[in-house]
This record gives C-alpha cells, structure tokens and sequence, in this order.
C-alpha cells in the first residue's frame, strides 16, 4: 500500500470523525436551546396564569355576551381593588355622602325604577344580568395578556399620554403618536365634570392604535406626579382583542408610570353597581345619518370622605376611587379636559386613518359628527355649573378638529372628530 492511498484513507478517516462530531455539538446545542425555549415558554405560560387567577375572581354567576365577552358576577368584596394592602379591611361605601345633582336616593345605585322597562345599554345584558350583592366584572383572558408588550404593561397607557393645550405648557408633547381634539378649562379649583357624549364605533387601521373620547379630570402640574381620573368610551384592539366601542374608566396619580390601570385591571376603583361593566360593550351605537345614542358621565368628589365618585346614565353611580390613591386629586383638580384621543403610529410613513369619533369632522354637524353635549364642571359650593373660560386644542385641525357651540337644551356644546389620513393630512 503506498504511502499516498495511507494518507487518503487517514484522512477520510478523520473526515467522518470530524462530521460525527460537528453533528453531535449541533445535537447537543439544538437541544440546549430547545430546552432553554420549553423552560422560557413554561415560565411565560406560569405568569400569564398566575396573573389571570389575579384578575379574574370566583364567580357567583356567568354571562357569555353575543360580542364574545365573558361577565363574571363576583361578590363586591371580591373584586381586584381588594387586594390592594390598604384596602384589606375597607368597609365598602355604598352610597356617596354627597350628590351634586341634588338629593341622593336610592334610585341612584340601581337603575330598578317602578313601572319603566330597562333599557339595553350593554351587550351582555342581552344575556342576563348579575344578582344583587355583585358587581359584573369583564373575564380577562389568555390571548388579552399576550396582546400586551408584557404582562406587566397589561392595561396600562403609555407613559405622557395628556393632551396639553398651550395655556397649560407651551412645549407640546406630540412626539408620542397621540393627537386630541378636546375642550378645556383651567386656573380655579374643580370637583367634579359631566358631559353627554355620543356614542360611535371608529375604524382603527392598526391594532396597536386606539380611539377614545372621554373626560380628564387632572391635578398637578403635566410632570411626573399628575394625577389623572378618566371616564368614557373607546375601541382598542390591543387591550380588548376586538373593534367593539366599550365603556372605560382609567386613573393615574403618577403621570402612568407606575400606578393606575384601565377598569378593573389592578386595585383602585371600588365598584358598587350590579348593572354596568367596566370594559363591557356599549349597545346601540349611533350611526351616520341615522339615529344618535348617547351617555352621560358624571366624575365627582365627595366633599365628606373625599373619595372620586363616577355615575354613568341617569340611573347608574358605578362606584368611586378611593382618596388615598391620588396627592393632588385628593384636594381638587386644576383642570378638566372633554374630547377624543387618538393614537397615530405612523405605521407606513403616512398619518394614520384611524378614526376620532364618528371620523367625520365637526363642520358637519348632528347626526354626521360625534358631540359633547351639556358640559359641565362642580365648582368649590358643590354645584353643578356651565364652565367659564372653556377653550379648544387640537395638534393637527387637518387631521381631527374640534368646534364650540352654546345655547338650547344642548348648554355648551362641541362637535369634534375626524377621518385622520386625506389629501389635507397626508
């Protein structure tokens, strides 16, 4: 055998050897990293549960909605805000101390009036209703969680999300992506806000996008302690999974750094009321050019245990945010913002379609354009009052524009809204 074909041979020798082992690490590595992926996804999957059984409470009683919602009748003292180490051993306030439209009843709480049907203001009403004694709670599921960047972001707005109109701060923040078309007042002392509000269901072009029109009630300065109470309606694909137009409420007293949430998503809001469900779908929805639904919301502060007390409808006060959880809130606001907030994500280089409102500007007028309607504030006696002094702000009038009115059975009033994306906002 010559010494050449000995070489050969050697050398195709250590050639498999050398393959064997490449395949071996890559074996070996591949499961490495399989294993690495499987403990990852169990952990991920342990915290998404654990956070659920957090969220969602022992049921008295199920609903399953037509809109795909499950409501979990739970009993009041049951609910999220509970477990907040302040509130262990809170005795729930069923009634407010104080009422600014006059003298509070009964009627208040429940909306079970002597010889008058109930009308449908929520989907899932379609299906039943909870028993006295509960509250309905929206069931947060699996896919909710995983929707969000983390389970820890999970029902929360993104830091700097205020509308600031120049007279509050003239260096606009507008580089979050979040443009408003409201109404305002500020420099006097405020307790409370109500508006009638209609109510519309706008198309949202990416999922991470949102539309919103509600009432702010703010203390402190536009840094990182304002306090923030918020109340209204919005489609938010990203936090509800859907496009359907549901009832919120949101608070902060740190600028949405680290406290406050959506609903009922963390402890905070003490709910009373067994009919209305934070984060439920609101039913009907008016449409264009044919016929307006509305809601009246009420946020006000009880002047004797100084908790923030919210009414929805004629009929219905939810329940209230406790004093404790606010610094400036906790003596008054120092402004009150009415109007809709949008998110424009820019996604492909151009403004965003998403809609505000009705997605119709406001020149266009009833029946065509989303309104605010019978504006009001509380002043320092506790009464119900037309604001002095209210303005407007918009960042782009192109894109979403607001319009003011006075006058008839509509008090002060404004259209507001838009399309967002057109030939005149490219």
């Amino acid at each position: 055998m010559t010494m050449g074909m000995q070489y050969s041979r050697r050398k195709r020798r250590f050639l498999v050897v050398l393959f064997v082992l490449v395949l071996f690490f890559v074996e070996i590595r591949s499961t490495i990293a399989g294993k690495s992926s499987s403990s990852s996804s169990y952990s991920q999957n342990l915290q998404v549960q654990t956070h659920l059984k957090l969220l969602n409470k022992p049921a008295v009683k199920s609903i399953k909605s037509p809109d795909g919602d499950i409501i979990d009748c739970i009993k009041i003292t049951h609910q999220p805000s509970f477990d907040h180490p302040l509130l262990k051993n809170h005795t729930v306030q069923m009634t407010p101390n104080f009422h600014p439209e006059g003298i509070f009843g009964q009627n208040k709480i429940s909306s079970k009036k002597q010889g008058s049907s109930r009308a449908i203001t929520q989907t899932w009403h379609l299906k039943g209703r909870c028993p006295e004694g509960t509250i309905p709670l929206r069931r947060t599921k699996k896919g909710d969680l995983l929707r969000a960047n983390s389970i820890k972001a999970y029902g929360k707005k993104k830091h700097r999300t205020i509308p600031q109109p120049r007279s509050a701060d003239p260096d606009l923040i507008t580089q979050s992506g979040h443009e408003h078309a409201i109404a305002y007042v500020d420099g006097d002392k405020y307790y409370g806000a109500k508006a009638t509000i209609n109510v519309w269901e706008p198309k949202i072009q990416q999922p991470n996008e949102f539309s919103l029109s509600q009432i702010w009630i703010l203390g402190g300065s536009f840094g990182e302690d304002l306090n923030s109470i918020e109340a209204g309606w919005q489609v938010s694909p990203d936090l509800y999974g859907d496009n359907h137009t549901r009832l919120f409420t949101y608070w902060t007293s740190d600028a949405y750094q680290a406290t406050g949430c959506y609903n009922l998503l963390c402890s905070g809001f003490i709910q009373i009321n067994n009919e209305i469900a934070m984060g439920a779908s609101i039913y009907p929805l008016s449409g264009y050019h044919g016929s307006q639904y509305d809601i009246s919301i009420l946020v006000w502060k009880d002047p004797k245990e100084g908790n923030w007390w919210m009414q929805f409808g004629n009929g219905y006060v939810l329940g209230y945010w406790p004093a404790f959880l606010f610094s400036y809130l906790s003596d008054s606001a120092s402004m009150i913002e009415w109007g809709g907030e949008v998110v424009n994500s820019e996604s492909d280089g151009e403004h965003t379609s998403t809609q505000m409102g009705s997605g119709h500007f406001p020149n266009e007028g009833f029946g065509k354009a989303s309104y605010f309607k019978n504006i009001q504030i509380v002043d320092g006696s506790n009464n119900l009052r037309v604001p002095k002094g209210i303005a407007t702000f918009t960042e782009q009038s192109n894109c979403y524009d607001v319009q003011m009115g006075k006058g008839g059975n509509w008090g002060s009033y404004f259209y507001y809204g838009g399309p967002g994306r057109s030939p005149n906002c490219p």
